[in-house]
């Protein structure tokens, strides 16, 4: 006699459709025998209601409600049998009351999408909107965990030894001159990881690929008069869920298992994965905003409210996810553990997440609960975890964000600020700089170096060579009169806004640039470049450019071609970054002789060796690692002395005399001429004069002590 199971038998029925009460954990839909589960939370609904859609119908198939007792406190699940898994989207009715100054904005009119939704429609194809639907845009898809990730798993690179490659999926191959078949895609991306391996790329760090409306702005660019795009990303839809529009196959709901071929494509390359994800706000921005899930669903939970319901906006775009209630604060660990588990993840990028560290009301919590979970979590306990350690409500706290046993590292904004301010021959900069290149000892002293993602520029600014080429911004074409963006840029214009055939302008502007590559590839902490820095990209002035889809937004790969200088001296630097460990050290160096080997595991110099000019007018600095301190001694490195004059004229520097079985030779001299500006490192020539260096006007020289 055959044993059937007892949860395969259903309890009740609903128009000809077979159900039982479900599992409330977990959320979402899932696949159980002979049906699907679906379990979604409310606090606050009166009443819940499951509505089935044929995929991409304008019409529901069947609606039907939650019963008194599938109601398991505040969760509704039940589960339905026989479903067409493949052809199914589904979404919640919701209704309770609507009190928006008591923070209840419920209305059973509306389709709901699940905030667990591990495959979202409607934007299956980028900038496509589809006909009909509008009764529910946004639509739930059902999953499938058929992928064969062929015994992959995550890098586990050691922090120290990254170099991050921040990048836009779309935008990296999108341009016609990328070469790629599927422009704009992860299967786009797969193709070009050759090009990050030849670069030295072991990290890349992508921009939001959970799922987002790319079709949400409503701006117009005044000089095309063509609608503007969300084209960053920044303002999640669903944070289970890839973009959809990201995928070569998402038409065909596969862009699942797409982006898992990617990431397991890039772990094959030894190279690791760090996503940039935003749980500070969604997409459903305030009072004036859509509602398709959270607010319907129960929006006194999932957002930081007023007394009087409005909507509290420490992101600067409308609304705050309420991160420290422990639904949402589930929420954000739920997901956070799928993309570890299920994506096989390497890390996050945790986008203003000192909002993370706000109570309900907005004030700063003192040991914030989701940081400290997320530090501790057992899945994400091998996974990097880095804050941008700011909001948009005036909370600044790089060197401050909750570390709990090392485990959080920040972007360092002052790093970023103090270079460019260097670079550009402000005064008083030497004691400041000498702090960022040894990892900010001052602002992570018992941390480490790893704590400090050392950056020059970002997705959000301008780009290294707009850094040196505009003086002030140029975001008209954003449509909002160039108001958005930040005014205060450090940059520096070499003489000329903008575009030039100037020849001294611009090999100013190019020694600059290699400047800032070189000074970042040779500091203590964990280097992060951004997309196209290596081969000079241009946004044309613009520092916000996250609303253009558009050819100058892409990455121009012809720039291989007319910036090749610059290519080479960026791959050479980061080579020379993997080839020495003590520039790779995750303790912070004491200046000091710690192993008897005749010379400080760091030391500072001026023009003259052992004595750095800290006078405020100085704008030259020199420093020295000792490379049998590297790693504290466990891996054996050659001398590296670096020399930097950001005066403006060129200055000898005394090089420091090496034991009698070492010399000096010249890696890198930005001011000299390619391909002289840089060799391939191992071939350093040996310098002729071993007692001092000629470091050119605004110039950085790299040398390396050696046995011959």
């Amino acid at each position: 006699m055959l044993e059937t199971r007892i949860d395969t038998h259903a309890t009740h029925t609903w128009q000809g459709w077979r159900l039982r009460p479900g599992r409330p954990m977990p959320y979402g839909a899932t696949r159980v025998p002979g049906g699907v589960n679906f379990s979604v939370f409310s606090r606050h609904a009166t009443s819940c209601t499951l509505v089935l859609f044929p995929k991409h119908g304008d019409t529901p198939r069947v609606e039907i409600p939650f019963f008194e007792e599938f109601r398991i406190g505040n969760v509704f699940t039940m589960v339905v049998f026989d479903l067409d898994f493949e052809n199914t989207e589904y979404g919640f009715r919701m209704d309770g009351p609507w009190e928006p100054k008591a923070g209840h904005r419920f209305d059973a009119s509306r389709v709901l999408l699940d905030p667990y939704a591990r495959v979202i429609g409607g934007r299956d194809v980028w900038g496509v909107r589809p006909t009909g639907q509008e009764v529910y845009p946004h639509r739930a898809r059902l999953g499938f965990d058929d992928f064969d990730w062929r015994n992959d798993r995550p890098v586990g690179k050691p922090m120290e030894d990254l170099v991050i490659y921040e990048m836009h999926v779309r935008g990296f191959t999108q341009h016609p001159s990328s070469g790629v078949k599927h422009g704009g895609t992860f299967a786009g991306l797969a193709s070009r990881i050759p090009y990050l391996k030849e670069l030295g790329i072991n990290c890349v760090e992508l921009m939001p690929i959970f799922e987002f409306d790319e079709l949400d702005n409503r701006r117009i660019d005044p000089h095309t008069g063509e609608r503007l795009k969300n084209y960053w990303g920044y303002s999640t839809i669903g944070f289970f869920a890839p973009k959809a529009g990201y995928a070569r196959s998402g038409r065909f709901s596969m862009q699942v298992d797409e982006l898992k071929n990617l990431v397991r494509q890039l772990h094959a390359a030894d190279i690791e994965v760090i996503l940039d994800v935003v749980y500070n706000h969604t997409a459903e921005g305030d009072r004036h905003g859509e509602t398709f899930s959270y607010k319907g669903i129960d929006n006194k939970t999932y957002y930081m409210l007023s007394e009087t319901g409005d909507y509290l906006n420490f992101s600067g775009t409308g609304n705050t996810l309420n991160c420290n209630n422990s639904i949402v604060r589930n929420h954000v660990l739920d997901s956070l553990r799928y993309w570890a588990s299920e994506f096989h993840i390497d890390g996050f990028r945790f986008d203003l997440a000192s909002i993370l560290g706000r109570d309900s009301d907005g004030e700063p919590l003192i040991n914030p609960p989701l940081i400290e979970a997320l530090a501790y979590d057992p899945v994400l306990a091998r996974c990097k975890l880095i804050a941008e350690a700011w909001d948009a409500g005036g909370l600044y706290q790089v060197g401050n964000f909750p570390s709990y046993e090392r485990r959080w590292a920040e972007w360092n904004g002052q790093y970023r600020d103090a270079l460019r301010r260097f670079l550009r021959a402000e005064t008083g900069q030497i004691e400041t700089m000498a702090a960022r290149i040894a990892g900010s000892p001052d602002l992570y002293t018992l941390r480490g170096t790893t704590a400090s993602v050392n950056f020059v520029t970002c997705h959000d600014g301008f780009t290294l060579a707009d850094l040196f080429a505009y003086s002030q911004k140029d975001n008209a074409a954003n449509g909002e009169s160039n108001r958005d963006g930040a005014d205060d840029n450090t940059s520096w214009n070499c003489g000329v806004e903008g575009e030039t055939d100037d020849p001294e302008v611009l090999a100013l502007r190019q020694r600059l640039m290699k400047n800032a590559m070189a000074i970042l590839l040779v500091s203590q902490g964990v280097p992060m470049i951004s997309m196209g820095d290596e081969m000079g990209r241009s946004q044309g002035g613009n520092n916000n450019a996250y609303c253009h889809d558009a050819p100058w937004n892409w990455l121009d790969w012809s720039l291989l071609k007319t910036h090749a200088e610059m290519f080479r001296f960026t791959r050479a630097a980061i080579q020379f970054r993997h080839a020495h460990p003590v520039l790779r050290n995750p303790e912070h160096l004491t200046g000091k002789d710690v192993l008897g080997t005749g010379f400080p595991d760091i030391s500072w110099h001026g023009v003259e060796a052992w004595k750095p000019n800290l006078e405020p007018w100085s704008r030259t600095l020199a420093f020295m690692l000792c490379g049998d301190h590297a790693r504290d001694g466990a891996v054996k490195d050659e001398m590296i002395y670096v020399a930097l004059n950001m005066h403006w004229e060129p200055h000898r520097f005394e090089i420091p005399r090496l034991t009698a079985d070492r010399a000096w030779h010249r890696f890198a001299d930005t001011f000299a001429a390619s391909p002289d500006d840089i060799v391939e490192p191992g071939q350093e020539p040996r310098l002729a004069e071993q007692l001092g260096v000629e470091v050119g006007p605004r110039s950085v020289v790299i040398l390396v002590g050696r046995v011959p």
